[in-house]
């Protein structure tokens, strides 16, 4: 059986061979993957397609993280539920969705964990990709750098620490996968000769820096002997040097030296021919395929071995943090703190601390807080917290002061609490004012697609307040379309309202922090005289229906014909609250399935949205598949590029909803892409099974039509569910197909305070003709150059470019610093701006003076020592379409860190 993704097989015993010692708390656990005699782990699922019925990193990942949660919820038992026991999960294949409707109860939403893991797992693959990473012989243990790739190993993992302790868990995943790459087998345990050797567990110092890796290969002795065959069985000289392959040629060969091996390793046709790596299960890729069984299974151990290490390091609440072991959302608030916003600021009080009175030791408290002030001039400074107490301090101690005329600086706080808010959570924004801040639309715009956050804006607009805010005598009646634009990238609202109304407003606040999923109207806007029509399925609990407008009137009908118009209060439906321009109706439930209808009679353009709770959901990431080289899968993108070939590949949760306990499994077939926001449809493609069915991945390729110019677009899923009835899903946010590629890239090495580093950047176009401007920024205390202002490109033409960070001497060591780069199209081709985010940690210097850890230890030093920067290329030029074999992708998307970073493929 292959092994699959969120899936992890346990048994009451604990192999012998392996140390408790290291396994720590894991050892009540038996972490044993069934693998087929041919098995591999390539980068992620888009691999099978190479090596069929495979193991991937992507699923040695998340088995090693469903362990350690599995282990997390046996030693926590839930406070309103029967503990949970190991008997229970003996002898069967256990899923994410399983593991959290034990624990959190039925129903309970898995979504943002297997959206963290999926971060890990990505930043994990990525390190096969990334131009920094994929031919860097110490990010890989290649060419006998086994030292400096336990240097880069443990300064990841040390990062990964730092980060989460600083509140960052998409740095801190990102850093985390980089270090399990190189504990699987794309690393140490494949690249080197540690399985030959015999060995039955992971190596016992590789976390320990100051420990020696012990009988390692020196540059004069020869290890490999010559191998004219794909499978070398038998080409190691001697198992007692540790040694490891050298792949291509930088750095050469020497003379008796092993390669890594496979068709795309230039150095396994020099003698010593062949080579040692147990990559794949084919000998085409992996002359040692033969072992690529021990070799996973060590790879596994060492994995939770590093979870097991960062759970110890964080502790339990830092650890659930980190992989966002929660059905719950973030609570995340900016205020605008200007003389008139009173009223507003009492209301998000009320709010938050009614949700942190209700919610508290449930299983929907929120585990991250967020707080950003703002007014005119200043915003921020940002508050972020896992405490409720210390959250509901803070937001206490703010009162509305001072005054200032309308705008106010409200997307520089949004910014903020975008880049401090975890992924898939709901931000509030309270204020009155316009923006002054609206050159930042766009990249707000960006930044919530990336960190899939919703955005709800709560505007108050009153006239006639003769206190307070001083108001210009000519306001742009357009003055709030900023607020417009991000909100509906984001899948949030704008809702205007009135000071009496606020408190009532501000209660959507804890409804909408419940999993909501979108159901997709058709049409998707408002026409005159059309009904919206949208399907209700089996699975479906408390349906609600927004509308904010002008609105005149509004009808709902169920498909049973039974009605209800606008009037407050109790309907035959459900029930209806109104504040100004906003309406929202809450279905009764059970809610009847099938077909339903909403009529709206309004001025202007009205927004309709409807939501309903369950655990049938979606996560979508996009990818270029990378089918030749060594080590082919699915490069991330976080948008797609206009002219690039780009597949989507969907994560369904919750497919162990059934209407009736005896129905099939829901099922989804098709996926529908349409224009943002008029919803012309743009094409129509089946999705495709990859892997077992209960897995719930499914890939589709984008259709050339939406790939032809850049712009927005939404997704929708349709299926049936286990009943043969109609089951649609929509993405709560919209999609943009970007013009332009852009790769940001760090420095190989950590950031000190004091230092100087380079950074590179590429751009490259697919689509035809792109003149652009280049546009780079940083924190406030940092300073950053550019020797890339302006480019040219043709179609499938790219740039290079480097910039240099300065790191000030009295920046905060462990703090966070975010590059952004911009490329926008000069007056001569208008085209929508593309944005890069690279987040970089800057560290204390590492101790130098521990001892080195006990033979026993219970746990590693996290130190690192920063390598040497590796020189950047100065601005070249070349066809994006060059490459290995004449590969497209090999010479266009290597290394892509990426349009908006991995954080969101």
């Amino acid at each position: 059986m292959s092994s699959g993704l969120e899936q992890v097989h346990v048994s009451a015993m604990l192999p012998t061979n392996v140390p408790l010692s290291h396994l720590g708390p894991s050892a009540l656990l038996l972490l044993q993957l069934l693998l087929p005699p041919t098995s591999a782990f390539f980068p992620n699922i888009w691999s099978l397609l190479a090596a069929p019925s495979s193991i991937t990193h992507q699923d040695l990942t998340e088995e090693a993280a469903l362990n350690i949660t599995l282990q997390l919820f046996l030693e926590q038992p839930p406070s309103s539920r029967p503990p949970l026991r190991l008997k229970d999960f003996l002898g069967r294949t256990l899923l994410a969705d399983d593991l959290f409707a034990a624990y959190f109860g039925p129903g309970s939403s898995s979504r943002r964990f297997r959206a963290a893991l999926g971060e890990v797992s990505r930043a994990n693959a990525a390190q096969d990709f990334l131009p920094t990473s994929k031919n860097d012989p110490d990010q890989h243990f290649d060419a006998e750098r086994l030292g400096q790739g336990r240097t880069r190993l443990v300064g990841a993992l040390r990062e990964a620490v730092v980060a989460a302790r600083a509140f960052d868990n998409t740095l801190a995943r990102q850093r985390l996968g980089a270090a399990l790459h190189a504990l699987q087998d794309q690393d140490f345990y494949s690249h080197s000769n540690w399985v030959e050797m015999g060995k039955k567990q992971p190596h016992p110092h590789l976390l320990w820096p100051r420990q020696e890796l012990g009988n390692l290969a020196q540059v004069g002795d020869h290890t490999c002997s010559d191998c004219d065959k794909l499978s070398c069985p038998g080409n190691l000289l001697g198992y007692t040097l540790l040694t490891s392959g050298y792949f291509g040629t930088l750095p050469s060969k020497p003379p008796g030296k092993c390669s890594h091996g496979g068709h795309f390793d230039q150095s396994s046709s020099q003698p010593p021919r062949g080579g040692i790596n147990k990559d794949s299960t084919s000998p085409g890729f992996s002359p040692h395929h033969m072992l690529h069984l021990q070799a996973a299974k060590l790879a596994l151990l060492a994995s939770i071995q590093a979870f097991s290490l960062l759970r110890s390091r964080l502790g339990d609440r830092g650890f659930s943090r980190l992989l966002d072991i929660t059905p719950a959302s973030s609570l995340s608030f900016v205020l605008d703190t200007t003389g008139s916003m009173g009223e507003e600021i009492n209301a998000a009080k009320i709010q938050a601390r009614r949700i942190v009175e209700q919610r508290r030791g449930s299983p929907m408290e929120p585990a991250h807080y967020v707080l950003v002030p703002f007014h005119d001039p200043g915003f921020g400074p940002v508050f972020t917290t896992s405490d409720p107490d210390s959250f509901w301090q803070q937001l206490n101690e703010i009162h509305a002061l001072g005054g200032g005329d309308e705008p106010e600086m409200c997307l520089s706080a949004l910014e903020l609490a975008l880049l401090h808010t975890p992924p898939l959570s709901d931000i509030f924004v309270f204020t009155d004012a316009s923006p002054k801040d609206a050159f930042l639309t766009n990249r707000v715009e960006s930044l919530t697609r990336e960190q899939r956050c919703r955005v709800t804006f709560l505007v108050t607009e009153d006239p006639s307040r003769g206190q307070g805010r001083a108001r210009r005598e000519v306001l742009s009646p357009l003055r709030f379309e900023p607020y417009e634009v991000v909100a509906l990238a984001s899948g949030g609202d704008v809702i205007f309202t009135k000071d009496q109304h606020i408190q009532d407003v501000a209660a959507i606040v804890g409804d909408s922090m419940a999993d909501l999923v979108t159901l997709p109207l058709e049409p998707p806007v408002v026409v005159p005289g059309r009904p919206l029509v949208f399907s209700v399925d089996g699975l479906l609990q408390r349906v609600t229906v927004r509308i904010h407008g002008e609105v005149s009137s509004f009808w709902i009908r169920n498909p049973e014909g039974v009605s209800q118009g606008q009037e407050e209060g109790q309907g035959p439906l459900g029930h209806t609250r109104h504040f100004g321009q906003f309406w929202m109706v809450t279905m009764n439930d059970p809610p009847q399935t099938g077909t339903w209808e909403i009529q709206v009679t309004a001025k202007g353009n009205p927004r309709v949205r409807v939501q309903a709770q369950t655990s049938l959901d979606f996560l979508f990431y996009f990818g270029v598949p990378m089918e030749d080289g060594p080590h082919p899968g699915l490069y991330p993108l976080t948008h797609p590029v206009a002219g690039l070939q780009t597949q989507l590949l969907v994560e369904v949760t919750g497919l162990g909803s059934r209407g009736n306990p005896g129905d099939p499994l829901p099922h989804f077939s098709h996926v529908v892409f349409r224009g943002v926001p008029e919803g012309p449809e743009l094409g129509r493609v089946p999705l495709v099974p990859k892997g077992p069915r209960e897995r719930g991945l499914l890939a589709a390729s984008l259709p050339p039509m939406l790939l032809s110019a850049a712009g927005p677009f939404s997704l929708e899923l349709i299926g049936q569910d286990g009943g043969g009835r109609d089951l649609h899903r929509a993405a709560p946010q919209s999609c943009m197909v970007v013009p332009v590629l852009l790769e940001l890239s760090g420095p190989p090495g950590i950031l000190a305070p004091g230092s100087k580093v380079p950074l590179s950047l590429r751009i490259a176009s697919f689509s035809g003709p792109q003149d652009l401007d280049i546009r780079t920024s940083v924190n406030s205390s940092f300073a950053l150059t550019s020797n890339l202002s302006r480019v040219r490109l043709e179609q499938n033409e790219s740039a290079w470019g480097r910039l240099w960070l300065e790191v000030p001497d009295s920046v905060a060591p462990d703090s966070v610093v975010t590059v952004t780069v911009t490329a926008t199209g000069r007056e001569a081709s208008p085209v929508a701006p593309t944005y890069a985010f690279l987040r970089l940690l800057v560290l204390a210097p590492a101790p130098q003076d521990q001892r080195a850890a006990p033979a026993h230890s219970s746990g590693p030093f996290l130190t690192t020592a920063s390598p040497a920067l590796r020189p950047s290329p100065l601005v070249t030029w070349g066809r994006a379409g060059g490459g290995l074999a004449g590969n497209l992708w090999w010479g266009t998307v290597g290394g892509v860190l990426l349009l908006l970073g991995l954080a969101s493929w």
